[in-house]
């Protein structure tokens, strides 16, 4: 039996052996394309990511534009119409801004037009300002406007007689200062009123209607003013501002220099304002010694004798009236 089996098997392995072979060349021939695709894929798998990519191709504008004509057929027949509007584009664009006539005309209705001529008459020459420059110049002279209120009005006496009277009555604060500096400011209105309608019947009506320029309107209306001026000041502070102005000594009153003027008369309101408020702390300091007296002998020395005799102070001014009688002393001495 074994000597059988050995020849049976033997004989099968005779017999399969070329089905055999065939069947191991055809699998091992199926396989073989995978290594070469292997291989060539390889190197491209490996390449991609180490490759450096070429850098892009610029080309110029016109030849792009120039390209992109010849190949459309439709630019080609348009020409050069196109770029036209390009061209206007552009020169619009760096065209300056120029205003329409309409807002020319606007801003020539709505601005005032004025002519400053000063010195000279209308053919003698001189400075002449007109439009834009005008105005300018004209708005700087109104800048001075506050300055002229203090050197040429009541307004420097008034003011100053109040703040003294504010320190006699010993209240810090009370009234405050704007309070005080509106107070007088209308009360300088009031002394101030025959000037000014003079003024204005003289200058300001006239040059409104036409009349006169504005040159000649600036030497009308300092008139009233100068005369305001020398009635209020002493002969003796506009001999010494004269005699300091090292000019031609004036033969009257009109041909004073303005500035001369103006110095002495501010001198002579503050020797009048002083004047005034020694005569307003007066009582008050009556009234602050009898305090005091009255504190010592008692012996209260640790009590402050201001804040005993300020309610004395504030009684008396309230009992005799004492805003009306120096606001009435005020407008009185203007016209003495």
């Amino acid at each position: 039996m074994t000597i059988r089996g050995v020849v049976i098997g033997l004989a099968t392995l005779l017999a399969f052996s070329p089905a055999s072979a065939s069947l191991l060349a055809q699998g091992t021939a199926q396989p073989a394309p995978q290594p070469a695709t292997q291989q060539s894929t390889a190197p491209q798998s490996t390449a991609q990511p180490n490759a450096i990519p070429a850098p892009p191709k610029i080309t110029a504008p016109a030849a792009n534009a120039a390209a992109r004509g010849a190949a459309t057929p439709r630019t080609a027949r348009a020409g050069a119409q196109p770029a036209a509007p390009k061209a206007a584009n552009t020169a619009a664009a760096n065209a300056p801004l120029t205003p329409s006539p309409s807002v020319d005309n606007m801003v020539s209705k709505l601005a005032p037009q004025m002519d400053l001529r000063v010195g000279g008459g209308k053919d003698d020459g001189g400075l002449r300002l007109s439009g834009t420059v005008g105005i300018v110049v004209m708005m700087g002279l109104l800048t001075l406007l506050p300055t002229l209120v203090l050197l040429m009005t009541g307004f420097t006496r008034i003011l100053i007689v109040l703040n003294f009277l504010r320190q006699a009555l010993g209240t810090q604060n009370a009234p405050p200062a704007q309070m005080v500096a509106a107070l007088s400011l209308i009360l300088t209105g009031f002394v101030m009123a025959p000037t000014l309608n003079k003024v204005n019947e003289t200058a300001l009506q006239p040059w409104m209607n036409g009349q006169i320029e504005q040159g000649e309107m600036m030497k009308l209306a300092v008139v009233p003013f100068r005369e305001f001026m020398l009635a209020h000041t002493r002969d003796h502070d506009l001999q010494v501002f004269i005699d300091m102005s090292s000019g031609v000594a004036p033969r009257n009153e009109d041909e004073i220099p303005l500035v001369t003027l103006v110095s002495a008369f501010a001198t002579s309101e503050l020797r009048t304002a002083f004047q005034i408020g020694f005569a307003l702390f007066l009582p008050f300091i009556i009234i602050d010694i009898v305090v005091s007296s009255v504190l010592m002998s008692m012996g209260m020395f640790m009590l402050p004798p201001a804040m005993i005799s300020l309610p004395f102070k504030l009684l008396l001014f309230v009992l005799v009236d004492g805003w009306t009688l120096v606001v009435q002393s005020l407008v009185t001495s203007f016209r003495v």
